[in-house]
């Protein structure tokens, strides 16, 4: 086992290194200059149509039902153990290149948005299907379709055997024992439980249920973090300082920091930004692509704020209060650093990290075991959705149990995978994406 996992890390190391980082932020440098900075100039449009949008087209659910469990499946763990892990392993400007990875994201989550609603279709229940799998088949053409197929079967993977089940089952079980001291097992049947609750209905469900879990956990997150920065206010602005000097500068040694050199900063950094807000990846249309909305273009700018939100502002907000706390070169790890930054603030910080840490993971089960289906419905049709739903809850009440890194690192591996021909799609669909984009501006103008 010990040389299978060495093997697969070297295989991970390879997947996600400079070649697929280098074309991940390429691809949003790309959209970016042919859509004319419109992340910028078209983010007040954007966060406004979020809750104004008139949900006139065909679909499943709303746009903010659609962004609700994109945004389920990408505020997770990711947010607060990969912040800190970046930080940890790149020093303060790990930050910064987050950041960078995150505004050229935007442009690339708006392409994906577009393309999904432009291209996706009606299955045989009646729902809508779509995502990379279907706009590499519909807009690249059949002679494509292998490289559908490999998409899908990746997505596939990940939601059964990655991102959407082991992770996250064993945060929460971790750190629910961790806090309250909860037996595994008495945890691992109530996740299991309300994962087949909500699973079991659907988009639409799944759509309730993250439509009011998501924008609460976010807030208290949030807000918590906000009281850290407040608490340490007279930190922010060397935390800040110290955040661009680390970009573009080696980080020294000091506490239990060894140092990392400006590579280390921007990969780290980079890295865990696509990872955390999964621009670029392909999984977030998959969501869009059930939006009731009439615009492809309306969509892609909803789609958009999500990575705003995810990276722009909740990365954000881990990393300085793990900055201004002073913990990100002590002897902590991961979540537990994020923890020691709240309990430095306030006296029930654990606790509702905890508590954030619990939805954060509950909800990317949720939202990665819709865009498994979707993946599934596209490789054997609507037959085989009850069977993955079952196999999907099984595997979430086994995830308790397995402490497997090889499955993880596989899971790793498979989701930069999923990248390859998501890029190859959108870059060579970027004049339709281009093309709506003017038709929804010349609507705009013109009512």
């Amino acid at each position: 086992m010990d040389q299978l996992e060495l093997w697969l890390s070297r295989v991970n190391q390879f997947v996600w290194g400079a070649p697929l980082l280098i074309l991940l932020v390429g691809t949003g440098i790309f959209f970016t200059i042919r859509l004319g900075l419109l992340q910028v100039l078209k983010l007040p449009l954007a966060l406004k149509l979020i809750f104004t949008s008139k949900n006139e087209g065909q679909g499943d659910v709303s746009s903010f039902g659609a962004l609700a469990t994109a945004l389920a499946a990408t505020i997770g763990t990711g947010n607060i153990v990969g912040v800190a892990t970046a930080i940890q392993i790149g020093g303060p400007g790990a930050l910064f290149w987050m950041w960078v990875a995150a505004f050229f994201g935007m442009a690339t989550k708006y392409a994906e948005g577009v393309l999904a609603v432009k291209y996706r279709k009606v299955d045989e229940n009646g729902q809508m299907s779509g995502g990379p799998m279907i706009y590499i088949e519909q807009g690249l053409g059949k002679r494509f379709k292998p490289l559908a197929i490999f998409f899908a079967v990746s997505g596939v993977l990940v939601a059964l055997f990655g991102i959407g089940t082991f992770p996250q089952v064993n945060a929460i079980v971790s750190s629910v024992q961790s806090s309250l001291g909860v037996p595994t097992v008495a945890t691992a049947i109530v996740i299991t439980v309300l994962t087949l609750l909500v699973t079991m209905g659907g988009i639409k469900n799944i759509s309730k249920v993250t439509s009011k879990v998501v924008p609460m956990m976010a807030i208290v997150y949030i807000l918590t973090s906000c009281v850290v920065l407040i608490v340490f206010a007279n930190k922010l602005p060397d935390a800040l300082l110290l955040v661009f000097q680390s970009a573009f500068n080696p980080t020294a040694a000091s506490g239990g920091f060894v140092g990392a050199t400006i590579m280390m900063a921007i990969q780290t950094g980079v890295a865990r930004g696509v990872f955390s807000n999964e621009s670029g990846l392909g999984s977030a249309p998959i969501a869009a692509a059930a939006a009731k909305v009439k615009w492809p273009a309306e969509q892609g700018l909803i789609s958009m704020t999500g990575t705003f939100i995810d990276t722009l502002i909740v990365c954000t907000l881990t990393g300085l209060t793990l900055i201004v706390t002073g913990v990100w070169d002590g002897a902590a790890l991961g979540a537990e650093m994020t923890q020691t930054a709240f309990d430095a603030a306030m006296p029930l910080g654990s606790l509702i990290l905890m508590l954030c840490l619990v939805l954060f993971a509950f909800t990317t089960i949720l939202g990665w075991n819709y865009y498994g289906e979707r993946c599934i419905v596209y490789l054997f049709g609507v037959k085989s959705i009850l069977p993955y739903r079952i196999v999907f809850v099984l595997l979430v009440g086994v995830g308790a149990f397995i402490k497997l890194q090889a499955v993880w690192v596989l899971a790793d591996i498979v989701n930069g995978l999923m990248a390859l021909p998501n890029l190859i799609a959108l870059l060579a669909l970027s004049g339709v994406v281009v093309a709506e984009t003017r038709l929804y501006l010349k609507h705009l103008k013109k009512n």
